[in-house]
């Protein structure tokens, strides 16, 4: 009965053993059968990148003209359309010229005064002269001629530019444009009294074929763009792309060289761009958008946004080598255009970069890769 016992209870015991066994070998066919995690990389390739802002702009007219009168005297008419395009030299407002013709009149009057007084003293001076000769007069009596004949030749010149003044007061009653461009609404109406010492001007003419787009930006960015002009020019200035309310393209300026400064109150960059404006689209005072080039770069290498890992306060990215194994190293990141990075420092060219699958990674782990997003594209950053 004994023995019947203990073969019982060694029987158990193997038989325990044995699945212990079997658990174990289960356990160690599960870990051999564990794939090595796949994740999604892509190449670092050097590309040329264009970084750009976009900053606002208020349009300004290229040059304004302040009509002003330059007589006294009252308005008698209009003769132009408010708002509408006018030329250099077409008239604009008629102030009476009846007080100017009467003048110019009064003028001619003198001058005719003058040229009879100057004949006159030219025949005395004439007569005089034989009889000087003979000493039939004293030479006290020849010199006083000469003198009042010398006296009518000023008085004809002074009475001759009195006249021209006259006439030119008389031109000044018909109000010209000085320049080519758009007319402001009129600031006087018919009936008005004008002067030349007016504080306001008569209307106002703003040449806006070509206007004037005035942005700010920090002063920090100053040098990178005095770099850019002298790249291409200082006369050629520095190409921007115009965008109008909505962000719909318009067309390009140029950054002049001459047009830059910077303000004192706020420490920023002010940018003076020129804009071709033909269909006069762009009108004063309207507030745009301008893409301005902020730096470039020649052998840019870009990473997608969601590569970074950031880890106590740095950037990391996950790099496969070529042994498939993974490796977290620190990067340096630069600016984010379009959600991607450029890499400043860390990478260099044809490094693989994961892109997805990183949380399944530890250090030195093989892994297996395929390529990330063959629908997207990090080419094209030259905006």
């Amino acid at each position: 009965m004994k023995c019947c016992f203990r073969c019982t209870r060694y029987g158990v015991v193997v038989l325990f053993a044995l699945i212990l066994c079997a658990c174990d070998q289960s356990q160690s066919d599960q870990r051999v059968l564990v794939p090595a995690p796949l994740v999604s990389t892509i190449s670092l390739v050097p590309q040329s990148l264009t970084v750009t802002e976009t900053l606002p702009g208020r349009v300004a007219p290229v040059r304004i003209a302040e009509i002003r009168a330059q007589i006294s005297g009252i308005v008698q008419k209009k003769l132009f359309d408010q708002g509408s395009q006018v030329k250099a030299g077409q008239p604009l407002y008629q102030i009476n010229p009846a007080p100017f013709l009467a003048e110019v009149d009064m003028a001619a009057a003198t001058l005719k005064r003058a040229e009879v007084a100057l004949a006159y003293a030219q025949a005395q001076v004439v007569r005089l002269s034989s009889l000087l000769k003979s000493n039939s007069i004293s030479r006290q009596r020849y010199d006083d001629e000469v003198f009042k004949r010398d006296q009518a030749l000023a008085d004809v010149e002074q009475a001759r530019a009195t006249l021209k003044r006259r006439k030119l007061d008389l031109t000044f009653a018909t109000v010209e444009a000085p320049i080519s461009g758009r007319i402001d609404q009129t600031l006087v109406s018919e009936g008005a009294l004008v002067s030349r010492t007016d504080a306001s001007p008569m209307a106002r003419i703003q040449q806006i074929d070509r206007v004037y787009l005035d942005l700010r930006r920090p002063a920090s960015s100053l040098e990178p763009l005095r770099k850019a002009l002298t790249k291409q020019g200082v006369e050629s200035g520095l190409t921007v792309s115009i965008l109008r309310p909505g962000a719909e393209p318009y067309g390009t300026g140029r950054i002049m060289f001459s047009g830059i400064s910077v303000d004192s109150g706020t420490g920023d960059v002010l940018l003076r761009v020129l804009v071709s404006n033909p269909n006069q689209r762009l009108l004063p005072g309207m507030f745009v958008q301008a893409k301005v080039e902020r730096s470039h770069y020649d052998q840019a290498l870009m990473l997608p946004q969601q590569a970074i890992v950031h880890f106590e306060g740095q950037s990391r990215v996950w790099v496969i080598d070529e042994n498939q194994q993974a490796h977290l190293i620190k990067v340096e990141l630069g600016e984010l255009v379009d959600r991607y990075y450029r890499l400043a420092a860390g990478g260099k060219a044809g490094q693989k970069i994961v892109v997805e699958g990183m949380d399944r990674l530890t250090e030195g782990v093989k892994v297996r890769e395929q390529q990330w997003g063959l629908n997207q594209s990090a080419s094209g950053f030259a905006h």
